[in-house]
């Protein structure tokens, strides 16, 4: 399937990078405003460089569209890739309400096209292997999940940095981190019924502040915490709790870099057992899984039900953060 990457951010430049080679999706043109900046690595990349949407969507050539942009961004140009046939990947956050990303998706579904989305966190091995546990009620009754996911990528990033704007990128650390939390809390345990969010300004001079930290509550009843802060070398947790086991996942090193995880589960016996699981690229097997879905090969282990949710959880801690109480999703 032959791609354009629209916005070459250093995330759209990975994610050219990262599908080089691949046998299921090739990246063949890429487009930003300044050409200038970007003729470089497009001739490195050995990939054509435009300066418009507009060439994207009238290229016959191209099938699909992968989404790299401002978050505001991305509905007008998702229903724009829709309309003009275009198969459909987008970074996360798919829209910033759920009102827009319901639009999106109710038009995926007028065309029958299958979604992706950037939550690669779900192709770890770590996550595969703990949501087999919790789908095969290995862990028993589901009952409390904790995660961190914390970096100092963005401690460079300049104070008016789209990426640190109330507009943009609302709850800190969320759009950036926490949802990639939020999306494997729907994949296991579940929608989540309300929120109560909080964000703190410690270090960065960005507006939307540099931690956030949320209590959830599932529908099940279970419980949740989700923590992101933005100036704090990498550290990465994610633990689950059931009445029969707990099994809990630490990085040593940011997914996107490689690295080694140490898986650490215990049951009824009390002995905890500790396996080590090497690097693999998430981002990669993310979006060729959704080629995959696309060309009717397989299928894709998101569900529209997951998009909408996860941007409802995102919109209520949104509105929590900013009034201080719980939150209905």
């Amino acid at each position: 399937m032959k791609a354009a990457v629209l916005g070459l951010g250093w995330w759209g430049r990975h994610i050219v990078t990262t599908l080089k080679g691949s046998e299921k999706i090739d990246v063949t043109t890429i487009a930003a405003r300044s050409r200038e900046k970007h003729q470089g690595f497009a001739d490195e990349a050995n990939v054509k460089l435009v300066s418009g949407y507009d060439e994207i969507l009238n290229d016959p050539d191209i099938e699909a569209v992968i989404l790299c942009t401002p978050h505001s961004q991305h509905e007008e140009q998702a229903l724009a890739a829709i309309a003009a046939g275009k198969q459909l990947f987008c970074e996360k956050p798919l829209a910033l309400n759920k009102a827009s990303v319901q639009k999106i998706v109710d038009a995926a579904k007028a065309r029958e096209m299958v979604i992706g989305i950037g939550h690669e966190r779900r192709f770890e091995a770590s996550m595969e292997a703990i949501a087999k546990d919790v789908s095969s009620g290995a862990i028993g009754t589901h009952m409390h999940a904790e995660a961190n996911f914390s970096h100092n990528l963005l401690a460079s990033a300049d104070a008016d940095s789209w990426r640190g704007s109330h507009e943009e990128a609302p709850a800190a650390g969320m759009t950036g981190m926490g949802i990639h939390l939020t999306d494997l809390y729907l994949w296991m345990f579940g929608p989540v019924a309300k929120v109560c969010a909080h964000t703190a300004k410690r270090v960065l001079d960005l507006p939307t502040g540099d931690l956030v930290a949320v209590e959830l509550v599932f529908k099940s009843g279970a419980t949740g915490f989700v923590t992101g802060i933005s100036a704090t070398p990498y550290y990465g947790r994610f633990s689950v709790f059931g009445d029969k086991k707990w099994i809990e996942a630490r990085d040593t090193a940011h997914p996107q870099h490689g690295g080694e995880v140490q898986l650490v589960s215990c049951d009824l016996s009390g002995e905890q057992n500790t396996v080590t699981l090497g690097a693999r690229d998430p981002v990669r097997a993310n979006i060729e899984e959704w080629a995959d879905a696309v060309a009717g090969r397989g299928d894709y282990r998101f569900t529209s039900e997951h998009l909408v949710q996860n941007i409802a959880i995102l919109e209520a801690i949104g509105q929590s953060a900013m009034v201080g109480e719980w939150v209905e999703v």
